[in-house]
C-alpha cells in the first residue's frame, strides 16, 4: 500500500468511558463513549455473540503459537484507530509498519506505529510490526559498508524497543516493490535483507538466550500471480527462509482481482515452508479488481435514487464521498448496487477461510479503515484502496452512537471468522533463540 504521512495521533485510550473528544482532534475520528457501548455490546456488524466460542475463557487458555488468527491492519497509520474499533470487530490482533528512516528521528517507542503496538500489548492484543527499509531511489548497502552500518543501528535501535514485546516482528515490509528495479532481481535484495536478518537473529539470541515472545518472519512477497514476478529473487528468498531455523515463515501480500489470484500466491509459498513454519497475509484485498471498475458509470437506480447524474462514474463518486461523505445507508446502497462489489460481498470471509485451509496460516490482518493517503488525489487510475477497509471513516458521517462509519459486509464477515481461541487476552508464550 501507498506511503502514508498523517498528523501525530493521541494514545488509544486504555478503557472507552464515556468522554469528550480529545483537544485538536476531530469529532468524527472517535468512536469513544456512547459509540463504544454499541460497539462493544452489538459488534460492528449489528449482531449479537462473539463469533467465536468454545473456550471457557482467557484464564484458562494456554500460549501457543498464533495460527489461523484474523485481525486489524492500520500499516503507517493507526490515526483513525481506537480500542472501540477494534472491539467493534472482535480483532484480538493488530498489525503496523515502521519506516526505519523514522528511527533516526527519535525514539522509536515514540513512533506512531510503535507505540500503538506497544499500547495494544499492554491490553493484551497480539501484535505484528513489520520494518520497512524504504530504497527505491538509492541502492541497497551492502555488508560492511557504512550505510548498512547505519541501517543495522537502527535495527538495534528498533530491536530494543519491540522484542519481547510485539508478538512477530517481520524484516521487510514489501522488499520487491520497495527497491530499485535494478536491485530487485536479486543477488542484492537477497544479500541485503538476509544479512539484517541474520543481525536481528544474532541480535535476539543474545538478549533473550533462554526464549522469546517475539517470533521472526521474512517480510512480504508481491505480484506472485504474475509469472513474471516468481524469480530467481523470489526463490532465494523461500530458500533463505526454509533454511533459517530461526525464522518462523513469509509475509505474502496478495492485493489481486480473484480469489484464483491469492492461491497461486499459496501454490507458490506452502509448498516451500518447512513442516514447522507458517505464512503471515498482512495485506490482502480486492483492490485490483475496484481499481477495474473506477471508470464505470455508476448503478442507474442508486443514480436515480439520489438524485446524482447518470453518466458519474465510480471514481467521481467516490471522491464526492470523500468531499461529503455519505449517510450510512447511501454507502450501503451504492455497494450493494454496484455488481463488482456485491458479488464480491464475502470475498474477506472467502479468502481467510481460504488461508486457513491451508493449515499454515498464522495470522491474517485486514485493513481497519479509510486513512489520509487513500483518500488524496482520487481519480480514475488512483488505486481505490478506501474501498477495503472496515470502518468507512472518511466516506461515511460519523454518527454519535457508532451505528454509522462502516463497510457493512467487511464487518460481519470479520466478526464473525473470529473464534474463541481468538479472543483477548492473546497468549503466545515464547519461542526457541
Amino acid at each position: 500500500m501507498p506511503p502514508t504521512t498523517p498528523p501525530e495521533p493521541g494514545p488509544l485510550p486504555a478503557k472507552v468511558p464515556p468522554r469528550a473528544a480529545e483537544p485538536g482532534v476531530p469529532r468524527r475520528r472517535l468512536l469513544f463513549g456512547a459509540s463504544a457501548a454499541v460497539l462493544l455490546a452489538a459488534g460492528c456488524s449489528g449482531e449479537e455473540g462473539d463469533g467465536g466460542g468454545g473456550d471457557s475463557g482467557p484464564s484458562q487458555r494456554p500460549a501457543a503459537a498464533p495460527s489461523g488468527a484474523l485481525g486489524a491492519n492500520f500499516n503507517e497509520d493507526p490515526s483513525e484507530v481506537s480500542f472501540a474499533r477494534l472491539r467493534g470487530v472482535s480483532a484480538a490482533w493488530v498489525r503496523g509498519f515502521l519506516p526505519m528512516p523514522q528511527v533516526a528521528g527519535g525514539s522509536v517507542a515514540e513512533q506512531r506505529a510503535v507505540a500503538t503496538l506497544l499500547s495494544a500489548h499492554e491490553k493484551g492484543y497480539g501484535t505484528v510490526l513489520s520494518l520497512k527499509f524504504p530504497y527505491r531511489q538509492r541502492p541497497l548497502p551492502v555488508a560492511g559498508s557504512k550505510a548498512m552500518e547505519t541501517e543495522l543501528a537502527r535495527v538495534d535501535a528498533a530491536a530494543r524497543a519491540v522484542l519481547g514485546k510485539v508478538d512477530i516482528l517481520v524484516i521487510g515490509n514489501e522488499p520487491f516493490l520497495e527497491t530499485r528495479r535494478e536491485d530487485r532481481a536479486g543477488p542484492a535484495i537477497n544479500a541485503f535483507y538476509e544479512h539484517v536478518a541474520e543481525h536481528v537473529v544474532a541480535y535476539r539470541e543474545k538478549h533473550f538466550p533462554q526464549g522469546c515472545r517475539t517470533r521472526l518472519y521474512m517480510g512480504a512477497l508481491n505480484h506472485l500471480d504474475d509469472p513474471a514476478e516468481r524469480t530467481a529473487a523470489t526463490r532465494r528468498w523461500l530458500d533463505f527462509v526454509h533454511g533459517t531455523s530461526r525464522i518462523e515463515g513469509v509475509d505474502i501480500h496478495p492485493h489481486v482481482t480473484s480469489l484464483d489470484g491469492a492461491q497461486q500466491y499459496l501454490d507458490y509459498v506452502v509448498p516451500r515452508l518447512r513442516s514447522d513454519q507458517k505464512f503471515l497475509a498482512t495485506e490482502f484485498s480486492l483492490v485490483l479488481n475496484w481499481g477495474a471498475h473506477m471508470r464505470d458509470k455508476i448503478p442507474p437506480r442508486f443514480a436515480r435514487r439520489y438524485g446524482i447524474a447518470p453518466d458519474t462514474r465510480v471514481w467521481q463518486l467516490l471522491k464526492r464521498a470523500v468531499r461529503d461523505p455519505f449517510p450510512q445507508e447511501q454507502w450501503d446502497a451504492f455497494l450493494s448496487a454496484s455488481p463488482w462489489f456485491h458479488r464480491n460481498r464475502h470475498y474477506l470471509r472467502d479468502q481467510v477461510e481460504r488461508f486457513r485451509a491451508t493449515g499454515k496460516l498464522a495470522v491474517a490482518t485486514y485493513g481497519v479503515a479509510q486513512a489520509d493517503a487513500m483518500v488524496r488525489d482520487i481519480g480514475p487510475d488512483k488505486q481505490p484502496w478506501l474501498l477495503n477497509s472496515l470502518y468507512a471513516t472518511r466516506t461515511v458521517r460519523q454518527s454519535e452512537d457508532g451505528t454509522s462509519g462502516r463497510t457493512r459486509a467487511w464487518c460481519a464477515d470479520f466478526r464473525a471468522l473470529q473464534r474463541g481461541r481468538d479472543r483477548l487476552p492473546v497468549r503466545t508464550g515464547t519461542t526457541a533463540t
